[in-house]
């Protein structure tokens, strides 16, 4: 083969793979077409027109087809005289997309049935006339979360990764109360009882043990408690709660005593776990009185044994300090601390059961003690309490 015919057949195989090689990278590149008609929207409240252009807004995210443009489909069904609402089934589905001439039709519909709402969505081949592909998904009934309830099924349509966390708070009952289920809700509110035991120890744990010609009750350091608590969530964001707490007490019955108290918390839950945290003041009736420790058997004294001198001159000459202590002989008066407490609330359906440890420091004597209960949630419409 002489030069001439090396440069001819250059020149030829050059224009064939030219020509060639661009056709069959466009045709293996591209997308089956696909167009949406309508979705099935009866007997729920959202606009039909508003969920197909979200649809298809999500097909062109997925982007796995050539989403034919509503525009295109409006002058078409015009142009043709095509009515396009009420297409849901096969046969209606491929005349219409033979008349669109794309390769697949998307369907889909939105229902709520009892406490769920059950979403479809499905493909078809316009050509075979069979729906290849199709996702049926129930989800918890949540106004506002429609849209978010179709990108889920979109995602696990065409095999696309969902955020785990936001399709457990649409479809488990348990999940705890956030911003997703509980859309356009800034306050939520979860009452219920409580109980629990509390522990006392150093100085206020030896005055309950006394007796009571000594300043003494005459019973145990640990007592039982029953209350209610209010619960307000007034912020809820992400995955944590901010929590206000507001729990009237009784404490001491089991022992014949009745001891009321008021404890105003401040706190924070996790969405996603339950375990929370709260702090706060806490305020209760108990009785105390003014005196010194006396040196021989630590007694603590409250009236003046020497009838020519006054309790301070008595503490004095001890080389005591007057002080106020938790005393039966004493006189009622109004006490307080600060509390701190941890715990977690399992979820149970709407039922919550909140399990918590508490401690209440202070210069008498640190209390500790475990609290449980029960609560179900209520919804305020509005702003107001």
């Amino acid at each position: 083969m002489n030069q001439t015919q090396i440069l001819k057949w250059s020149i030829i195989l050059t224009l064939f793979f030219g020509s060639v090689l661009p056709a069959t990278a466009q045709s293996e590149d591209k997308k089956p077409s696909i167009a949406v008609v309508d979705f099935d929207v009866r007997g729920y409240k959202l606009n039909s027109a508003q969920v197909i252009q979200f649809t298809m807004n999500e097909l062109m995210r997925v982007d796995q087809h050539e989403v034919m443009d509503r525009y295109d489909i409006e002058y078409i069904s015009k142009r043709d005289s095509l009515s396009l609402g009420g297409c849901f089934s096969k046969i209606c589905l491929g005349e219409i997309g033979k008349r669109l001439n794309v390769d697949a039709m998307l369907t889909g519909s939105i229902s709520q049935l009892g406490d769920n709402i059950n979403i479809t969505i499905r493909v078809l081949d316009v050509k075979t006339g069979v729906f290849t592909s199709g996702v049926i998904k129930e989800f918890l009934v949540i106004p506002g979360s429609e849209m978010q309830m179709i990108r889920i099924c979109m995602n696990e349509l065409f095999k696309l990764p969902n955020d785990l966390e936001i399709v457990k708070k649409l479809t488990l009952r348990s999940d705890f109360d956030n911003t997703v289920n509980n859309p356009y809700t800034l306050r939520l509110r979860s009452d219920g009882p409580r109980m629990g035991m509390t522990y006392a120890t150093g100085f206020l744990g030896d005055v309950l043990q006394k007796e009571a010609n000594v300043g003494g009750y005459g019973g145990q350091p640990y007592m039982f408690q029953f209350g209610y608590q209010f619960e307000k969530q007034y912020l809820n964001e992400g995955d944590f709660q901010a929590l206000f707490e507001f729990l009237p007490m009784i404490t001491g019955l089991d022992q014949g005593r009745f001891i009321p108290s008021l404890t105003l918390l401040n706190g924070i839950r996790n969405n996603t776990n339950g375990w929370e945290f709260a702090f706060g003041p806490t305020f209760a009736m108990g009785k105390f009185a003014e005196g010194y420790i006396a040196a021989d058997n630590e007694e603590f004294v409250i009236n003046s044994r020497s009838p020519s001198l006054s309790l301070e001159q008595e503490a004095k000459a001890a080389g005591k300090s007057i002080e106020k202590r938790p005393d039966s002989r004493g006189n009622t008066e109004i006490s307080y601390g600060f509390l701190f407490a941890a715990g977690k609330t399992i979820k149970s359906g709407k039922l919550n059961i909140p399990l918590n440890v508490f401690v209440v420091p202070g210069r008498n004597g640190l209390r500790f003690g475990l609290s449980m209960g029960w609560n179900g949630k209520s919804r305020y419409e509005n702003n107001s309490y």
